[in-house]
């Protein structure tokens, strides 16, 4: 699924419905297995939070796997909305 507002409206009602916060989320994305866009991935997280990568097969794309400490859902959304100029993105 790409980073799109409905997606967002969703998840935000999710967030506010699931639990206390602030509370550790865990943020997974795919991209295409280029500096450019992991640097703007890795950019937009700061550094305290936890980033794992996984790299496909056939070497195409890369999954990042990202740990952070959440304050509140709307912390959540405003990354999503970051991560959302990267070109191809997927959030799973």
């Amino acid at each position: 699924m790409t980073i799109n507002e409905d997606f967002l409206v969703r998840l935000e009602k999710q967030l506010i419905n699931s639990g206390t916060w602030p509370q550790l989320y865990i943020f997974k994305f795919i991209i295409t297995d280029n500096t450019r866009s992991y640097a703007i991935l890795q950019g937009i997280f700061g550094e305290e939070s936890r980033l794992s990568v996984r790299h496909s097969t056939k070497g195409k794309y890369i999954s990042v796997t990202i740990r952070e400490m959440m304050i509140n859902p709307s912390e959540v959304i405003e990354r999503y909305r970051k991560a959302a100029i990267i070109e191809d993105i997927i959030a799973l």
